[in-house]
């Protein structure tokens, strides 16, 4: 029996009928841990509002979740909070890893200011750190730059997004895992039937807010020329976030041709991948974000901000198109270049190889676990 912990921030919500949800991307990947673990304890926030559409159930009893108080923010408030229940917050997660063999703990997260030292300090299990946030942030929060300062100067195996001059050899270079070989498979299907026949889709899939690029998208939608314009049939906003409302109104007053989905599942976002030949991503701070590497696989073609690991995996112009800057801009300079793309440029580019797909699997993510950190 080969048992493993996760300790991570991911957002559970209980339903009626008693049973949990959590983040689907998250719960995924668990799911698929199932693989090359007998057990898995998952020890994360369960909140006490609604489950959004995007919310799973795990796949097996083989999966135990134990609740944490949904706790942390960017006030002080939430941070004092925090730090009062961090004592509660470590004895669950020293019950969790008593019954384990190995662990994993998911950064960076304001769980990480204590949980990381005491890992480090206070068990002896094998185990690794996920780091899924941009490992060279500019003016990262003082929390972050702190716990990747614990990550480099421990032993534990710590994966993270991109290859980098002077990285630790501890700090192992791992690709974010999203996709199943069926959906791989079924991508190819898609992909060889997609055609580039005008007014086209374009989507966005994420929190709205500014950090993530939504306000540069919609300004940039404004700002084309009538005879660009009318290529794009809508613009997908998939996702939700406290500027949604705002966000609403701003494409109202302007007459945008956007589409408001809120949170939808995991299925439902695949399918707007299917119909849709771009992604939009020109957010400020990434690692590598798991729907790039969905949304190629459904050819869409990411039109992205060049940060953090994106640049290592999008050539411009050959698989997708890099932003020079995170601005209106240049996202509208990569906009008009997609939009002029005939069919034969578009198939092109909108058709990654099988080989550089898998790399974003699950089955390929639990083999390079098996061979580099077990």
């Amino acid at each position: 029996m080969r048992t493993l912990t996760i300790i991570s921030h991911t957002e559970h919500y209980q339903l009626d009928d008693g049973s949990i949800v959590g983040l689907g991307s998250t719960v995924t990947e668990i799911n698929q841990l199932l693989g090359i673990f007998d057990t898995i304890i998952h020890v994360a926030m369960l909140h006490d509002t609604p489950a959004p559409p995007s919310a799973l159930p795990y796949s097996s009893n083989s999966i135990t979740f134990v609740g944490l108080p949904a706790v942390g923010g960017t006030t002080w408030a939430a941070k004092l909070q925090l730090l009062l229940q961090a004592p509660n917050i470590l004895v669950q997660i020293h019950r969790a890893l008593k019954q384990a063999d190995y662990f994993q703990f998911r950064a960076p997260t304001g769980l990480g200011v204590f949980v990381i030292p005491y890992l480090m300090v206070f068990t002896s299990k094998r185990g690794w750190f996920k780091y899924a946030g941009n490992w060279k942030q500019e003016q990262a929060p003082l929390a972050y730059n702190f716990q990747k300062w614990l990550l480099k100067n421990q032993s534990r195996p710590v994966t993270i997004n991109g290859s980098w001059p002077n990285q630790p050899k501890h700090c192992l270079s791992f690709e974010n895992p999203c996709l199943t070989k069926q959906e791989l498979d079924e991508g190819q299907k898609v992909v060889a039937n997609k055609t580039f026949s005008k007014p086209i889709e374009l989507c966005f899939v994420g929190r709205l807010e500014a950090a993530k690029g939504v306000d540069l998208i919609l300004e940039a939608l404004a700002s084309l020329d009538d005879h660009q314009s009318s290529k794009i049939a809508t613009l997908h906003l998939v996702g939700a976030g406290s500027r949604g409302t705002a966000y609403q109104q701003h494409v109202d007053t302007q007459g945008l041709p956007v589409t408001f989905h809120g949170y939808l599942s995991r299925s439902e976002v695949h399918d707007i991948y299917k119909r849709s030949h771009a992604i939009l991503l020109p957010s400020a701070s990434e690692g590598f974000p798991k729907v790039i590497a969905e949304a190629m696989n459904y050819g869409c073609v990411p039109i992205v901000s060049q940060v953090s690991a994106i640049g290592q995996y999008i050539a411009h112009g050959e698989n997708g198109l890099l932003m020079e800057t995170v601005t209106v801009q240049a996202l509208n300079t990569c906009l008009d270049r997609f939009l002029d793309l005939d069919e034969a440029a578009f198939k092109t580019m909108a058709q990654p190889s099988i080989s550089f797909m898998e790399r974003f699997s699950y089955p390929y993510y639990n083999q390079r676990i098996e061979q580099d950190i077990l």
